[in-house]
């Protein structure tokens, strides 16, 4: 009974340091990339009309999450006119033929729209004003801090110039790099593989870079940003994104192998860097703003915008990629 006691404490102390290394409950983040990993799987074995309609579901969702966000610091962006503008964007670059002259059309009048109605504050009643203040009772005094902000409330107000440029500056991190992913489902006839790079090898990236940077990490590569970002992370996150570009390569274009084999390198060099980019830059709204999640819906993972970050940014990048190499 003691040695078993003994071998239960020392399991939770492990497991306690892995928790605080990574700054992740790491039980319940496995288990919700597991059922995340399930349902991408599923609508990308189904078709591609159902990957498309997770695709909005999720940027829905992140939209909603930065609303909450700016809404803690004050600000205000028009979440419904995003909703409808991007659903249209997304929709549009998959099913048009000429999908980047759809594209950059949507994106520019959803600019436009989304600026005309920045300048009305419309109230989400209760709902929001609930999940402001959940937001707040999760984020420590620090944090709040060291925000640019410094708010104990969303009470304070910023003028209109400033909800414009916030909601302008959600147009172009969300639609329009999420009509990327889309953008490279519609060209070679490789759409699921496509699909299956641009989504799952920064999320392996990421993992790659949290497992070496738990375990080797000693070189800081931004503390002031991200202190538990480092070099022996980054080095992590391109090994594991370019030995998953391998693996994906060689079952998906077997006779490009000869003539195509630095692609999985220049791929796994991308995600890692830019990748990581994406999240210092999440990293560093969110220290702004003063807060630890963008959201909570994940659990173990905080919000589906700390899920994605790394995903949008890579993902005009890897649709370049796949398009100039011909795969």
């Amino acid at each position: 009974m003691d040695n078993s006691s003994a071998h239960d404490g020392s399991a939770e102390e492990t497991l306690e340091e892995i928790n605080k290394k990574t700054g992740r409950n790491m039980p319940q983040a496995i288990a919700t990339a597991v059922i995340l990993i399930a349902i991408i799987v599923a609508c990308l074995a189904i078709s591609m009309d159902v990957f498309m309609v997770l695709l909005i579901v999720f940027m829905i969702l992140a939209l909603w999450e930065l609303r909450v966000d700016f809404a803690i610091a004050g600000m205000h962006i028009p979440v419904i006119m995003l909703w409808i503008c991007s659903t249209v964007t997304l929709l549009a670059t998959y099913y048009s033929p000429w999908h980047v002259s759809a594209m950059a059309v949507c994106v520019m009048l959803s600019m436009v729209l989304v600026a005309l109605s920045a300048t009305a504050n419309f109230s989400f009643g209760d709902r929001l004003s609930m999940e402001i203040e959940h937001k707040l009772a999760q984020t420590n005094a620090g944090a709040r801090l060291e925000s640019s902000f410094n708010h104990g409330t969303a009470n304070a107000r910023h003028s209109r110039l400033t909800s414009v440029a916030v909601s302008l500056f959600t147009v172009l991190y969300i639609p329009l790099l999420a009509s990327f992913i889309a953008l490279s489902l519609t060209f070679h006839g490789h759409a699921v593989a496509h699909a299956i790079m641009i989504v799952f090898l920064p999320a392996l990236s990421d993992t790659g870079g949290l497992f070496a940077g738990a375990w080797f990490g000693k070189h800081k590569l931004s503390p002031r940003i991200s202190p538990k970002k480092s070099v022996e992370g980054l080095i992590g996150s391109i090994l594991f994104a370019m030995a998953g570009a391998f693996v994906i390569f060689a079952c998906t274009y077997p006779t490009l192998w000869a003539s195509r084999w630095w692609v999985p390198i220049i791929a796994g060099v991308l995600i890692g860097v830019v990748g990581t980019f994406g999240d210092l830059c999440a990293s560093m709204l969110k220290r702004d703003i003063g807060i630890k999640d963008m959201g909570h819906l994940l659990r173990g993972h905080g919000g589906v915008m700390d899920r994605v970050d790394s995903i949008l940014l890579t993902a005009p990048f890897m649709m370049a990629l796949l398009y100039v190499t011909g795969l």
